[in-house]
């Protein structure tokens, strides 16, 4: 991997994997979920060794991905995203607090992101880019619920409703709503990630948990 041009893998090396553990003497298959394991990673990396780096992105890019997608509701535009949240945090690794979480400041970065790239887009048209089939929200499921909701539309077409109803939010409600709901951060968490306050989250996903109720209510009469 060139300096300063990280690249999205298509799956990990095992033999890179595997030679890390040994040499980290940890068992192979805690190098991606243990802590140390990542502490040591991204001290590698932010001195300058790209396979440190290569290994991070390998265990963290599908949550890059899947943020970038549910964020921007298609493959190509989540692809381009997730290319430019790895170059910046390849570019400011060396500024990152290892007390802090890595992950929210990961998914800070995508939502900073995804976030110039929905400018652009409304910048471009003033319209919402159509969201492809199954946009994994199905932890969201609830809020579309009604007495009569499994009649009325099958596994699928409930969840793509949900992406469409996701689609039309703000920046800042979709973003909290998806950290809160799908990724399973806490209220605090995802404060945290979008540098604001937890009273100013809970109001933003309220409302955007009403929002998507009153879309898919609207849809389904």
């Amino acid at each position: 991997m060139k300096v300063g041009s990280p690249r999205l893998m298509d799956a990990p090396t095992g033999a890179s994997t595997m030679a890390l553990a040994i040499e980290m003497h940890l068992p192979e298959d805690t190098v991606a979920r243990n802590q140390s394991a990542l502490a040591y990673l991204i001290e590698r990396a932010a001195a300058g060794d790209n396979a440190a780096f290569e290994q991070i992105m390998i265990h963290s890019q599908q949550r890059v991905m899947a943020m970038s997608w549910r964020m921007l509701g298609n493959d190509a535009d989540a692809r381009d995203a997730s290319q430019e949240v790895f170059l910046r945090v390849y570019k400011y690794l060396k500024r990152y607090d290892q007390n802090q979480d890595f992950f929210a400041w990961l998914y800070r970065i995508t939502v900073n992101v995804c976030r110039d790239v929905l400018k652009k887009r409304m910048q471009q048209a003033d319209r919402i880019v159509p969201i492809e089939s199954d946009a994994g929200v199905v932890a969201l499921d609830v809020a579309c619920s009604q007495d009569d909701a499994e009649q009325v539309l099958l596994s699928r077409q409930r969840h793509e409703l949900i992406a469409q109803a996701i689609a039309t939010l703000p920046h800042k409600e979709r973003a909290s709503i998806l950290l809160r709901d799908v990724e399973g951060f806490s209220t605090e968490a995802v404060a945290e990630i979008l540098r604001s306050s937890a009273t100013t989250v809970r109001s933003q996903i309220s409302s955007a948990r009403k929002k998507i109720r009153d879309y898919c209510r609207r849809r389904m009469t």
